[in-house]
């Protein structure tokens, strides 16, 4: 298994960033220095993170999200 995290992930497995074997593994988000731990999505060469607005569902029920921008700093929290 790749000891690097992708550049963009996210945990929706609609998505093409999906990734289930790297979304085993304990990961940490920094958010402009800050630890974050409602991130829905990342990408660290565009600098923004999604994050789930409150309890809000869309028409899906999937949850409403806002993009934030700032530095992104993704990391594993455990050694494999």
């Amino acid at each position: 298994m790749s000891t690097e995290l992708p550049d963009r992930l996210s945990n929706d497995p609609k998505s093409p960033f999906f990734n289930e074997d790297i979304l085993k593994r304990d990961i940490g988000i920094r958010f402009n220095g800050v630890e974050k731990t409602n991130v829905e999505e990342y990408c660290v060469s565009e600098g923004w993170i999604r994050v789930a607005a409150g309890n809000a569902k869309d028409r899906a029920g999937r949850p409403m999200t806002l993009k934030l921008k700032g530095k992104v700093e993704p990391y594993f929290r455990t050694a494999e």
